[in-house]
């Protein structure tokens, strides 16, 4: 039977398994190589009083033992294989089957060699749809772990035989901001409560501190056997580690967008930020802005527009920076740039930044007037991605702006502290809070946008430079990239080695050396 009870008393389990199309598809495979009963007890009953099989004995889907096509000592032996291969998929029952079929082959008895060679196909099938990532002799799990200030998701891969036998995956919230081995030793006993015992191995992203302690607690779960805890750093463990941080990275990413698309918490989020930062009416529509750099040069700004608890991602804008000395600066000259452009009437002649922020929407002239474009909506909330200084920058900003009617704050990204430009304290929201989860879902998002405008502009800064090294057009610039892969990895090369790419010959080689080195 399929069930997601695990308390059944005297049963033994199979899985679990990721979905329930993959359980329904094993079993199928399954009883075509081991046809063991099916079929209800009532069916089984009436079946054994009239000497006649069941539907599934009558089309080869069951043995037969209730109408003694096979003897109960024949069925049981079908189970036992049927357990065995289970438990622990092992390619050599397939050889043995093999021999089998051979056998009868040769002593034409056809029908029993057909029989065999329908059991060896439907075995290759369950053995290729579970893929072979690990030696047969390995019995693992593998923990990938995503998590950030305010939840963790976990990937879990359990692995018999060398192969991934189920996947496991669910998500937490964090009552308090623990570090990645203090996780692992949380999520460690949460999976492993008593129901199933652990593996000989568990492989985890970190060990925590008390390894030796949670080692000896888990192999008190086994029958014998003791279990070790590995941080796979290189090889074929850390590759399977590296996908399921992969999936559970996606998994929280999900969970995030789920979480932020649902109406009733979005409407709990906006109402709660109201009531903590003390404003007049909930922030429908809040803009947040983050700086970013690279050891102070390229540095760019992001504004992300959130209404509602959703993103406008139509109303995303980046900034450049020309000159500054640090993030307040930075923080200052964008939010000025920005108010700058909201007046008392919210109308402007004329577009002044349109030379600083992308995918500004065109204006529609109106007599002497225009049509305000989206960028010159108000915000209700202004946040910024920082502490108290960035506050207090951003202060300055909407204070020499002389526009009124906008609130303020920041989000600390260490301690998720939210602090508003009056106050010497910061405002500290409960960390399960729908109103804290929106606040670092803009502030993430912010960052993310102007992280992207940065890596954009390197990438262009860099093409500019090459395309100005005589003979080098853009389809070698092409090339060079995709060659090496990085900018940092063709600044590391030689000359010798930049002569290796199609196209680049001595002299273009040692310039673009020179070029880049200068």
């Amino acid at each position: 039977m399929v069930t997601r009870n695990r308390k059944i008393h005297g049963a033994r389990y199979f899985g679990p398994y990721p979905k329930i199309w993959a359980v329904r598809e094993t079993i199928d495979q399954m009883i075509r190589a081991f046809p063991i009963r099916t079929c209800s007890d009532s069916s089984y009953k009436r079946a054994m009083d009239s000497g006649r099989p069941c539907f599934p004995g009558q089309i080869g889907r069951c043995g037969g033992p209730c109408s003694q096509k096979v003897t109960i000592a024949q069925h049981r032996a079908i189970v036992d294989q049927f357990v065995a291969f289970m438990a622990n998929p092992d390619p050599r029952m397939i050889a043995q089957l093999t021999r089998d079929m051979k056998q009868a082959s040769a002593d034409m008895d056809y029908e029993r060699a057909a029989e065999l060679r329908d059991r060896i196909g439907a075995l290759e099938n369950v053995l290729e749809s579970s893929a072979v990532v690990l030696p047969e002799t390995v019995e693992a799990d593998v923990f990938g772990i995503e998590h950030d200030e305010l939840a963790a998701a976990v990937q879990q891969f359990r692995v018999r035989g060398g192969r991934v036998r189920g996947v496991r995956s669910w998500v937490v919230d964090k009552e308090l901001d623990v570090s990645l081995g203090e996780l692992v030793d949380s999520v460690l006993q949460s999976a492993y409560d008593g129901t199933e015992p652990p593996p000989k191995e568990i492989i985890v992203p970190e060990l925590p501190e008390d390894a030796e302690a949670l080692e000896q607690l888990l192999s008190g779960l086994r029958e014998r056997g003791a279990v070790h805890l590995r941080a796979a750093q290189r090889g074929e463990k850390a590759a399977l580690l590296q996908t399921a941080t992969n999936n559970a990275k996606q998994a929280l990413n999900l969970y995030k967008t789920r979480r932020s698309a649902d109406y009733v918490s979005r409407s709990r989020a906006l109402t709660d930020l109201q009531e903590a930062l003390e404003l007049d009416e909930a922030p429908l529509r809040m803009e947040c802005f983050d700086v970013s750099h690279l050891a102070g040069t390229n540095i760019v700004a992001s504004m992300v527009v959130f209404e509602d608890g959703l993103p406008r991602k139509d109303q995303y804008r980046r900034f450049n920076v020309t000159d500054s000395t640090d993030d307040t600066e930075s923080l200052y000259q964008v939010l000025s740039r920005r108010l700058g452009y909201l007046g008392e009437d919210d109308l402007r002649m004329g577009d002044p930044i349109r030379d600083e922020a992308e995918n500004v929407d065109e204006s529609i002239e109106l007599g002497t007037r225009r049509k305000p474009g989206k960028f010159s909506y108000r915000p209700n909330l202004l946040i910024v991605d920082g502490g108290q200084p960035q506050v207090q920058a951003a202060a300055r900003a909407l204070r020499e702006s002389g526009v009124d009617g906008i609130n303020l704050c920041g989000i600390a990204k260490r301690l998720e502290e939210v602090w508003l430009p009056d106050n010497d304290y910061p405002v500290i929201l409960p960390r399960n809070s729908d109103a804290l989860f929106l606040l670092q879902r803009i502030r993430d998002e912010a960052h993310r946008f102007a992280i992207t405008h940065q890596r954009t502009r390197r990438k262009k800064d860099i093409t500019s430079v090459l395309t100005e090294i005589p003979g080098l057009g853009a389809a070698r610039v092409r090339e060079l990239l995709r060659h090496f892969g990085s900018v940092a990895k063709l600044k590391q090369a030689t000359p010798e080695q930049i002569q290796e790419v199609k196209g680049i010959g001595p002299q273009i080689a040692a310039t673009i050396h020179e070029r880049l080195h200068a």
